[in-house]
C-alpha cells in the first residue's frame, strides 16, 4: 500500500473518531470534598450541549418576540414611539398647515371680492376685527400699579403707539412716501362707520391728478355713483382709486411714476358735467386705509 493511501485514511479516521467524540457522553458530576462521594451527576456530549444551548436561544428569541408584539413593553423604554404616537403627531403637524392654510385662502378671496366689488363700482365690505381691551378686563390676581395703567393707555388708546393698529398698515407707512393727488379742501373724511372707505377733495374742475406713488395701472371703470375711476397698484399691494375722473390719461396696464398725470377733473371742453368732488381711496390687503394717515393734504 503507498504511502498516499496510508495518510488519506489516517485522515478519513481522525474525522471519524472526532465526530463519535461529538456524541459521546461524558460524565458530568458533583463530587464533595470533604469525604470524596459523589452527589450529582449526569450524561452530556458535546453535541447535545450545543443543542440544548441553541434550543433556549430560539425559546428566549420566541418569548422577546412574543412579549414585544403583543404588550406594551416597549413604552416602557424612555424616548420610544409608537406608531401611534407618531401617527398622532404627524395628523397634528398636518391640521396646523390645513388650518394656515385655509386662512390664507380666506384672506385672498376676500382681497379678491373687494377688488371685484371696487372695479364693478361698489362699497367693498370692511371686515374688522375686535381687539381686546386689557384696560378692561379683570385684574384681581394682579393689582396694576399706577405705572402699568399708564403704559396700557398709551398702548391701547388713540395714541401713536397704539398696539391694534394693523400690522400691514404700520409697514405701508413706514415703507412708503405718500404724495398728495391733487390740492384742494377735505369736504368728508375717512369713516368706516359711515360707509366713507375713502376721502372727499374740493377742487378746481380743472384741476390734474397726479399719482401718489410709482405703480401700474390696473383698471379704468366708470359708474353712475363714482364717474370714472382709475384703480392704480402701487408698491407693498396697496391699491389706490382715483374717482370722479374724466377721460383718463393713462391706459391699463401702463406703469406710472409718483407725480405723473392720471388725468382731469373735468374736461375743459365740457361745462355741463355734473359737478363732484374727487375721492381717493387707499386698500391693502382687501382692508381700506385712511389716507390721510399716509398723505399730507
Amino acid at each position: 500500500m503507498s504511502r498516499k493511501k496510508i495518510e488519506t485514511m489516517k485522515f478519513f479516521t481522525k474525522i471519524s473518531n472526532s465526530w463519535r467524540n461529538l456524541f459521546r457522553k461524558r460524565r458530568v458530576s458533583l463530587t464533595n470534598v470533604s469525604d470524596g462521594t459523589e452527589e450529582w451527576h449526569m450524561h452530556l456530549s458535546p453535541a447535545g450541549l450545543v443543542t440544548a444551548t441553541l434550543s433556549f436561544l430560539i425559546v428566549m428569541f420566541i418569548l422577546v418576540l412574543t412579549l414585544v408584539a403583543y404588550s406594551p413593553v416597549l413604552e416602557m423604554l424612555p424616548g420610544f414611539r409608537s406608531d401611534a404616537d407618531r401617527s398622532r403627531e404627524s395628523l397634528m403637524q398636518n391640521i396646523i398647515r390645513l388650518d394656515s392654510m385655509e386662512r390664507v385662502m380666506a384672506q385672498m378671496m376676500t382681497y379678491n371680492e373687494n377688488i371685484a366689488m371696487i372695479m364693478a363700482g361698489k362699497s367693498p365690505v370692511a371686515r374688522t376685527v375686535q381687539l381686546a381691551d386689557s384696560t378692561r378686563q379683570s385684574k384681581i390676581l394682579v393689582m396694576p400699579s399706577v405705572e402699568d395703567s399708564l403704559l396700557r393707555a398709551q398702548m391701547e388708546g388713540e395714541g401713536p403707539y397704539n398696539l391694534q393698529h394693523d400690522a400691514a398698515r404700520r409697514a405701508v407707512r413706514e415703507s412708503i412716501e405718500l404724495i398728495a393727488p391733487v390740492e384742494g379742501i377735505i369736504t368728508e373724511r375717512f369713516s368706516i362707520e359711515e360707509g366713507r372707505f375713502g376721502i372727499s377733495i374740493a377742487a378746481d374742475n380743472s384741476d390734474r391728478v397726479t399719482a401718489i406713488d410709482e405703480g401700474t395701472v390696473i383698471a379704468s371703470v366708470w359708474s353712475p355713483d363714482a364717474g370714472q375711476q382709475l384703480l392704480v397698484q402701487h408698491r407693498n399691494q396697496l391699491v389706490a382709486i382715483y374717482k370722479n375722473l374724466a377721460e383718463p390719461a393713462v391706459a391699463i396696464g401702463q406703469a406710472v411714476r409718483a407725480g405723473e398725470l392720471l388725468g382731469h377733473l373735468k374736461s375743459e371742453q365740457s361745462t355741463t358735467e355734473e359737478e363732484r368732488p374727487f375721492i381717493l381711496e387707499l386698500w391693502s390687503g382687501g382692508k381700506p386705509l385712511d389716507p390721510e394717515a399716509y398723505i399730507v393734504f
